[in-house]
């Protein structure tokens, strides 16, 4: 299980996790519904309202006693709020953020500028304090910024993110819709359908018209390496190193391996209140987002409940799903089910086996899930103060509110840490992402105190071959923590708290296979028409009536809500035609 330790009186004692529990009673559930969404997380939340807003009286089972999945808030340590799995927002398409109202119901973020922070490990010159590399809106004072490492970079600069920015801007279309349908293209049925199908052409073509010139470019980016895009353009290892950290971050593959270019275009794709690539903190934690969305979604009539959890998807004679049955022994019976699960617990757990062929089965179980996320998340009283910045006031500085990447200085230190996982160690050099969300919110941690989140990879699900332990979890987080201490001194004295989430935590608690946060790996052979896998890219499943609506279907991870969306639109045509 998770650590979770509390520092009390004087003492560290395990703690049971402090949240507000919203309890559905059983009779609150009606026997029959036109839709039933397995899992009460936001692509959940977004197909959920979507679906009632299409007419179709729809109720969201969610296992957990709170809604999100791995978009939560939770009071881990009494008087800390933190988001607990995912921790910032930026990839939430526009759309939906418009259609759902959900600043009308009550969704606030705080914008970061600047937004990435990272501090050198080095002596300091002639009494300096060491150097370090701050990014954010302001583009001359990140040409002045990197300046400090390479004036060739500085001046290099602007022209790559308007590079990004041209790419990222050109895929758009290609979230908004479900993959081009081939099979309607090329069947030889009614002319009717093959015309419907070549209409799922049209966002392709969009963005094809987007990148104009640009398709090498694009073509390059989504299948080479991170570094060798990177190394073109720029030549200080800093700056390199904390580009790259977005190629890789969620991602068990290293900057050097081929597809970790997308990645680093994934992260770089969303917007926040009109500023593309920017991300944020949610006022309350990232539960803030799916408490939003829920809270539209029953405005238009959605039936939401916590502590439900679904045993199997009913199947009816004719291969037909028909609803679910509960944990509790009770059926649900619907028109359609929408799984918020992950495609492996989908068609692995719920879906009844006798439903699939062994050639599917077999398919589902060569998904890539691999993760080498370890999640830590810790209450501390005072703010970390980093040598390369110095704020002995206790104040936030600028540099407090933004991702703060530790042990990121060069590329070397990244590709030890991905070598360390891949040979089943914990990495003993970790790349850390600091974010401190409190600076900015101050309604998640008492006065004077804040939350620390810790996004730390290289971990392997199996440490050298076996689970993990207690003492594991508790070894790795003190590697951590000495290598923070080694940046900002006195941080370990800080803490008055930590939760510790390894790849089987996230798992566990949050129904993540393998701990992948995304879902299921988002490599080059499980993207747009083979995510998850070939014949399932359509959000459609094997068993009619059943469709895939989370991160695991196009087009894939982050807080983006177009699986969702995606998948609602198509169970809604579907059931036209019937």
């Amino acid at each position: 299980m998770a650590a979770a330790i509390w520092k009390g009186r004087g003492r560290q004692t395990s703690i049971t996790l402090v949240t507000s529990v919203t309890r559905a009673c059983h009779s609150a559930i009606k026997a029959q519904y036109d839709a039933l969404i397995i899992g009460g997380g936001h692509n959940g939340l977004v197909a959920a309202a979507y679906l009632q807003m299409g007419g179709l009286e729809t109720a969201v089972l969610e296992r957990r006693h709170v809604l999100g999945g791995a978009a939560v808030s939770e009071e881990i340590f009494p008087g800390y709020h933190f988001s607990r799995c995912s921790y910032l927002l930026s990839l939430l398409r526009p759309h939906i953020y418009a259609d759902l109202e959900l600043k009308k119901h009550g969704l606030k973020v705080y914008t970061r500028n600047p937004h990435a922070f990272t501090p050198m490990l080095e002596e300091g010159v002639g009494g300096a304090p060491p150097r370090s590399l701050t990014l954010g809106a302001d583009l001359a004072m990140n040409q002045r910024e990197i300046g400090k490492f390479s004036q060739k970079d500085a001046e290099a600069f602007p022209r790559f993110i308007s590079y990004l920015d041209k790419l990222a801007e050109a895929i758009h279309p290609l979230l908004d819709a479900p993959p081009v349908d081939i099979p309607g293209i090329i069947n030889t049925g009614p002319l009717r359908k093959r015309l419907a199908a070549a209409k799922t052409l049209m966002p392709v073509v969009k963005c094809g018209l987007k990148l104009g010139k640009n398709i090498p470019d694009f073509y390059e980016i989504v299948t080479a390496p991170a570094m060798k895009i990177l190394n073109r353009w720029f030549e200080s290892e800093p700056l390199i190193a904390t580009l790259a950290t977005d190629a890789v971050i969620g991602a068990m593959t290293s900057p050097h391996n081929p597809g970790s270019g997308y990645v680093l275009l994934h992260h770089v794709m969303g917007e926040l209140e009109k500023e593309k690539g920017a991300w944020g903190y949610v006022e309350g934690g990232m539960g803030g987002v799916s408490k939003a969305i829920a809270s539209s979604a029953r405005s238009h009539g959605a039936h939401i409940f916590t502590e439900q959890e679904v045993e199997q998807v009913l199947v009816g004679s004719d291969g037909a799903a028909k609803g679910v049955v509960m944990k509790d022994g009770r059926e649900i019976y619907s028109k359609v089910v929408l799984s918020n699960a992950t495609p492996y617990v989908t068609f692995k757990k719920l879906a009844p086996q006798g439903s699939l062929s062994a050639d599917f089965i077999r398919a589902v179980d060569q998904i890539d899930y691999t993760s080498p996320v370890t999640k830590i998340n810790v209450a501390v009283d005072k703010l970390p103060n980093f040598l390369s910045s110095p704020t002995p006031d206790g104040k936030p500085g600028p540099h407090h509110q933004c991702s703060i990447h530790l042990n990121c200085e060069n590329v070397e230190v990244l590709e030890t840490a991905y070598t360390d996982a891949v040979n089943g160690r914990y990495s003993t050099r970790p790349m850390l992402e600091m974010t401190i969300p409190s600076v900015l919110d101050p309604t998640l941690a008492p006065p004077g105190c804040h939350v620390v989140s810790l996004f730390t990879q290289y971990t392997p699900y199996r440490v050298e071959g076996r689970e993990w332990t207690d003492q594991d979890r508790e070894a790795y987080a003190d590697v951590a923590f000495d290598w923070i201490e080694q940046y900002a001194p006195g941080f370990k004295g800080s803490v008055v708290g930590r939760d510790i989430l390894a790849p089987p935590d996230l798992e566990r608690i949050f129904g993540l296979t393998g701990g992948n946060i995304f879902h299921g790996s988002m490599s080059l052979d499980q993207l747009y028409l083979a995510r998850p896998l070939p014949s399932l890219a359509d959000y459609r499943s094997p068993i009619k009536g059943l469709y895939l609506c989370g991160s695991g279907s196009h087009p894939g991870g982050g807080v983006m809500g177009s699986s969702g969306w995606n998948a609602a639109l198509t169970a809604i045509a579907d059931l036209k035609r019937r």
